[in-house]
């Protein structure tokens, strides 16, 4: 499992870097380490700098599918936005409220080299937006309002 870098570390701040190898070795390794932290922590999902490396990939899992998005963009966004209770990994102990688009389309090269474009909506476009926050250097507190604790006592 790898570490996961939690909030003010400098890294979570930093613009990444696009993938440039998607066969290499260290990719290859990598992404399904990301995959298993991501579960072990109770995740949905988990951005390539939380775990300290400054690369555009992203690893999802929502409702029983796993999505791995390498150099993702946001290529359509909806007019209608709805706000929704998020937490984060690398914030623990902390949730807030963000707005956001309802409905997206992204474009990434999946785990095969493949280029996918996929329509999402709903809780799956928040948590591919929250995620591509993480690749610009934005955490989900810089946007949330009604931010509470979630830690319990005992």
């Amino acid at each position: 499992m790898l570490r996961i870098i939690t909030n003010p570390n400098l890294i979570l701040r930093k613009k990444s870097q696009p993938v440039a190898d998607l066969n290499s070795p260290e990719i290859q390794q990598l992404i399904p380490a990301m995959l298993e932290t991501m579960l072990k922590a109770d995740g949905v999902g988990l951005a390539a700098p939380q775990i300290g490396q400054n690369i555009k990939l992203v690893t999802i899992q929502f409702e029983g599918e796993t999505y791995i998005m390498i150099n993702p963009r946001i290529i359509r966004k909806s007019f209608f936005k709805d706000w929704g209770e998020e937490g984060c990994l690398s914030v623990p102990g902390v949730a807030g409220k963000v707005n956001r688009p309802r409905a997206i389309k992204v474009n990434f090269i999946n785990e095969k080299g493949e280029n996918q474009i996929l329509a999402a909506s709903k809780m799956l476009a928040r948590i591919i937006q929250h995620e591509l926050d993480h690749l610009d250097g934005v955490l989900f507190i810089d946007k949330a309002k009604q931010l509470k604790s979630t830690l319990t006592n005992g």
